[in-house]
């Protein structure tokens, strides 16, 4: 792990968020949870009734939810991260401490990965529980400025609280599955009865395959928003948007090239790069990050 130079603490104030669409990734975020939340309404009305939809939204609340409260502790295990000691990386801590300020939020814990793929993450219920892991590969090959606007970029996870949205929308999006598996197996097994209002055995076929589709799209685009909303307060954070687009860029080259041996589908929307992200086209429907080359585009764009 190289030594990182000090981070320059002055920066230019909020100009930078000129044009950024902050506001418009929260409306876009709001609307497609709407949709979710709509999907599942929809389901239960095939299904046969609310209660159907208010069973399933507790099976996977409490699923998700423990997942949520104990998001810290279990990312960490997966990731084999160990914390990173402020003697050997006193830059990065600095860096850290002084973006946390910046957003008004406690300092978040610090952990490493060793991993040689660059790479970052946030986790952690709420800006008092929050940890931020970077991998081996990215200390490696980031400049100062390329280091702060990712660590910012992380942070304003912490900040716009992504990780609680994400553990709404793979609640909505688990009662959605399991309404249209309840709704689909009965129909075709024979639940209900020629004069039930439930669907026909070709309809539930079409509900067991479309509507969990239909709510992985939705949830991913989700995860998309909340990478777009990041990326625009990480750059205020950051003071300039042209680090975290450099950074960006940089990952993008390099992880094509060097896999990531600790990487989970379970965790893959945590990244800031995706590490599982498709090769072709044909598949970036269902990645949980946007094309890395609109992420750069709207960030030199909010250059003034």
């Amino acid at each position: 792990m190289r030594n990182l130079s000090t981070i320059d603490a002055g920066r230019p104030g909020n100009r930078w968020l000129r044009g950024s669409g902050v506001g418009a990734n929260h409306a876009r975020t709001a609307l497609l949870l709407g949709g979710l939340t709509a999907l599942v309404v929809l389901v239960s009305g095939a299904l046969g009734g609310t209660g159907w939809a208010v069973g399933a939204l507790v099976v996977m609340a409490a699923m998700n939810l423990a997942g949520w409260w104990f998001s810290d502790r279990i990312v960490i295990a997966m990731h084999r991260a160990q914390p990173l000691p402020v003697e050997e990386a006193p830059e990065v801590h600095a860096a850290v401490a002084r973006l946390a300020r910046r957003a008004g939020i406690p300092k978040p814990r610090i952990y490493w990965v060793p991993d040689h793929a660059p790479n970052a993450f946030a986790t952690g219920r709420g800006p008092r529980h929050a940890v931020i892991a970077v991998t081996e590969g990215l200390l490696n090959l980031l400049e100062r400025d390329e280091l702060e606007g990712v660590l910012a970029h992380e942070l304003s996870h912490v900040l716009n609280r992504d990780i609680l949205i994400s553990t709404v929308a793979a609640t909505l999006a688990g009662a959605v599955s399991l309404l249209a598996r309840i709704a689909g197996w009965s129909a075709l097994l024979g639940g209900h009865r020629r004069d039930d209002d439930g669907p026909s055995p070709l309809a539930a076929l079409a509900l067991m395959i479309v509507a969990p589709l239909i709510a992985v799209i939705v949830q991913l685009a989700v995860s998309r928003s909340r990478e777009f909303g990041a990326d625009a307060t990480g750059a205020r954070l950051a003071g300039s948007p042209l680090g975290l687009a450099s950074a960006l860029d940089k990952l993008h080259r390099v992880s094509r090239r060097v896999p990531m041996r600790t990487a989970d589908p379970a965790t893959a929307h945590m990244y800031i790069m995706a590490p599982l992200s498709g090769r072709t086209r044909a598949l970036e429907w269902f990645s949980t990050h946007p094309p890395v080359e609109e992420r750069v585009r709207r960030l030199r764009a909010m250059v003034v």
